[in-house]
């Protein structure tokens, strides 16, 4: 799954102070830096919602916070440890907070906490709380509990672990979904029963879990109504969907993305991570029959050698990929492909990883994610003997990825001179400027010349004249008059 860094946190003040009396609110603060891909986003936001009844609202900076959680991802080499890095700041905070009225708080979530359990504790005794990506719709039990034993004088660092899988669904405990804003996540599937060799996610997250549609229908319409356009169905392995339809049948990806395309008000859906094994004959052809099913895909490959992708237990070979690619296009002439690659695997010979680059210039890619291999303990492929040399996987990923950039440069220019719908969700360097996503993912910034008319455009789709190409995002006006730009089609 294509990964992102840093903090999530909204820029809503929640500590307030008392202009007259310079007393602080009992409001709670809540910041928390995510690590890793758009699940832990989502899940992020779910840790919001269920932490709200108990008062919390986000601030942007851990020293404001009374509640710190790094939600973690352990998907790379020494993720534990970087974890461990940011602890150690967090403990100073923590220290420089421990006369004050309300001491700070820390939590770890996610899959290093899954992983690390009861060694966090013992490695960092500071750490209040710790609980894995399924068990934080008991958040709340856990911060009240841990509020009780600071208040009662034990202190902290007790360590409340919970990394238990449950055997109910968290999503069946978790509160309405918040708004999101034009563009938001979705969780319809977790866990994997892939099981690829180098791999920690059956282990962290767990088998494979597919909620109801009616539940995932339900959660979309609150997005709608808090404002989304644009809607992304996230899973560990997505395109696996099989939930409970609401007659009580099982519907796969493709079905719900039909269902979901019928709800007024839902523009766009895109769907991620997915696997080249659950690309069913029905699902590629919906790429092709739903017009809300935005036309660019993310379909992992890793590697384009058969004995490597054997290595990996990737259940699929290069040619299978490849046959998917064309039965896409097909349906789909138009889609834009992105993918992850892994370099050095244990094994990859110089034949292998030209395989590899071969496959690339094939497909040809609008974007792509790029890694040198990092042994996860626990996994089959940390195990494996013929590990590559360091400096071979470097030399390996830079010309790969002077490849992949390549490509993506170039498929970014033959935009240029085109009118696009970009559906805006973020604000821009200045209050003319706004920014959003074009139907191929791209990142587009456009200045409309008046805070006015850019205010106007926010959350909206607004098509737009690219007139140039960078290596992350293009630049655009809007085609001339607001309400041309908010009424007429777009040609490409």
């Amino acid at each position: 799954m294509p990964r992102v860094t840093g903090a999530w946190a909204t820029d809503v003040p929640t500590k307030n102070t008392d202009n007259r009396s310079g007393k602080a609110s009992l409001a709670k603060t809540l910041h928390i830096k995510n690590y890793g891909c758009q699940m832990n986003v989502y899940d992020a936001a779910r840790m919001s919602d269920v932490l709200a009844p108990l008062g919390y609202r986000h601030v942007d900076a851990p020293e404001d916070a009374d509640l710190v959680i790094l939600n973690t991802c352990h998907i790379r080499e020494k993720a534990a440890e970087k974890v461990y890095s940011e602890l150690g700041r967090l403990r100073a905070l923590k220290q420089g907070r421990a006369d004050g009225a309300v001491p700070m708080m820390i939590g770890v979530a996610g899959c290093v906490a899954q992983a690390e359990g009861a060694e966090m504790v013992r490695r960092a005794p500071y750490v209040d709380l710790v609980f894995g990506p399924q068990t934080y719709h008991r958040l709340p039990e856990m911060v009240a509990r841990a509020t009780r034993e600071m208040s009662g004088g034990r202190g902290a660092g007790r360590g409340i672990i919970d990394t238990e899988f449950p055997v109910e669904p968290k999503f069946d405990f978790l509160p309405e979904a918040a708004s999101q804003g034009a563009s938001a996540f979705l969780t319809i599937q977790e866990g994997c029963d892939r099981f690829c060799a180098f791999c920690v996610v059956p282990y962290t997250r767990g088998a494979e879990y597919s909620r109801p549609a009616a539940d995932v229908i339900a959660e979309a319409r609150q997005l709608v109504d808090g404002g989304a356009r644009e809607i992304t169905l996230l899973g560990q392995n997505v395109n696996a969907y099989h939930g409970q339809s609401p007659s009580g049948g099982e519907w796969r990806l493709a079905a719900l993305a039909a269902e979901l395309a019928g709800i007024e008000g839902v523009e766009r859906i895109r769907y991620t991570t997915s696997h080249p094994r659950d690309m069913t004959p029905d699902l590629i052809a919906a790429h092709g029959e739903i017009d809300a099913l935005m036309p660019y895909l993310h379909l992992p490959v890793q590697s384009g050698s058969d004995a490597i992708l054997a290595a990996m237990n990737r259940q699929h070979t290069a040619a299978d990929y490849l046959k998917i690619i064309d039965l896409l296009r097909a349906a789909r002439p138009d889609i834009a492909l992105s993918s992850d690659f892994i370099v050095g695997h244990p094994g990859e010979t110089d034949a292998d990883f030209d395989a590899t680059m071969d496959l690339i210039r094939e497909v040809g890619y609008a974007q792509a994610y790029s890694f040198k291999y990092s042994p996860r303990p626990g996994t089959p492929a940390a195990a494996m003997e013929d590990a590559v040399p360091e400096d071979v996987k470097s030399e390996r990923l830079a010309r790969l990825q002077a490849l992949l950039n390549e490509q993506q440069m170039s498929f970014n220019e033959t935009f240029i001179g085109t009118t696009l719908p970009v559906l805006f969700d973020r604000p821009g360097r200045g209050d003319t400027q706004r920014a959003g996503r074009s139907p191929w993912m791209h990142s587009v910034h456009v200045d409309f010349g008046t805070a006015a008319e850019a205010a106007a455009a926010f959350g909206r789709t607004v098509d737009v004249r690219i007139l140039s190409a960078h290596p992350n995002s293009l630049a655009a006006l809007p085609v001339q008059g607001r309400d041309a730009a908010l009424q007429e089609p777009a040609t490409v």
